[in-house]
């Protein structure tokens, strides 16, 4: 069953020893993913394949609507994750309610760290504390066609076209 991908933030700490104890590299990302759309698959797939094993850590409500709007996130954080863990290419997910994802990320201490595109590599929150401890920092190639944002405007206005 993919909740049991879910885990707490010390739990995912002691994964990770025991990952780094059979030699495996651990690859981290984060964000939102409030509505998933095929640019979020296909990222994931490709910083999957960057490491061993993938964790995501994702916003919680609270922290979405402050970064996206109050409207958002039209999914609350369990749901967002079970769907994340539910993925293949996915193998843990983790929450977070700070402003950033940099507490997260010095407490797990990925091998690797992942954005997206539209993230310049020297602006990545985290990216000082994983090059100090002989990590790699990446930024994917963005899809400029998809996110959750565009894929609600298009709903609104198609709803908002329908005649009553």
């Amino acid at each position: 069953m993919s909740l049991r991908k879910i885990r707490t933030r010390e739990a995912m700490r002691r994964e990770r020893d025991e990952l780094h104890a059979m030699g495996r590299k651990l690859v981290f990302t984060n964000g939102c993913f409030d509505i998933l759309h095929p640019g979020h698959v296909r990222y994931l797939r490709k910083a999957r394949t960057l490491g061993d094993y993938l964790v995501i850590a994702v916003n919680a409500d609270e922290t979405v609507a402050r970064l996206k709007g109050n409207e958002r996130p039209l999914t609350p954080l369990l749901e967002r994750m079970e769907i994340l863990a539910a993925l293949g290419s996915v193998d843990y997910v983790v929450g977070f309610d700070e402003e950033t994802p940099a507490a997260v990320i010095e407490s797990i201490l990925p091998d690797i760290l992942v954005k997206g595109g539209d993230w310049a590599k020297d602006r990545i929150v985290g990216r000082d504390t994983v090059e100090q401890a002989g990590g790699r920092v990446y930024s994917l190639p963005f899809a400029p066609d998809y996110s959750s944002s565009g894929i609600i405007e298009r709903i609104v206005t198609r709803l908002s076209q329908r005649p009553e």
